[in-house]
């Protein structure tokens, strides 16, 4: 996992948000142990103490289990894991969605350029996941 984290928003934040990526793409398989927190902190560079933060918040969230004698794991809950993929889905696209609208785009010149690109014969599998 890439840990690319910025200043622009609280550290942990960012971590829980990396985890939950790596969460909805199958990275981090339901079931999974997942790294220590000392070793994930070295891994990112960050405080032990901001990456039990990040941890917390995710096992807050249920996405994350706790057992005390094994470590933490991954949910094995497969509907709030696919809940969160169609969530994060959801916000990716209004994201754009707002760019593309702020760089002038309307909403037609947007579902043609869209349409352009999966007809594409390279990008299409790529979209696809073909």
């Amino acid at each position: 996992m890439q840990w690319n984290l910025d200043n622009n928003s609280p550290l942990y934040l960012q971590i829980a948000d990396k985890i939950k990526l790596g969460i909805v793409s199958g990275e981090h398989s339901p079931g999974s142990r997942i790294d220590s927190v000392r070793d994930l902190a070295q891994q990112t560079g960050v405080n032990p103490n901001t990456m039990q933060r990040a941890l917390s918040k995710l096992e807050d969230e249920g996405l994350l289990l706790t057992n005390r004698t094994n470590g933490k794991y991954v949910t094995e809950d497969i509907q709030m894991i696919d809940q969160l993929k169609h969530e994060l889905a959801k916000t990716y696209i209004e994201n754009f969605l707002k760019s593309m609208e702020q760089t002038g785009f309307s909403k037609e010149d947007i579902l043609s350029l869209l349409q352009s690109e999966f007809s594409k014969g390279d990008h299409a599998n790529v979209y696809t996941g073909m």
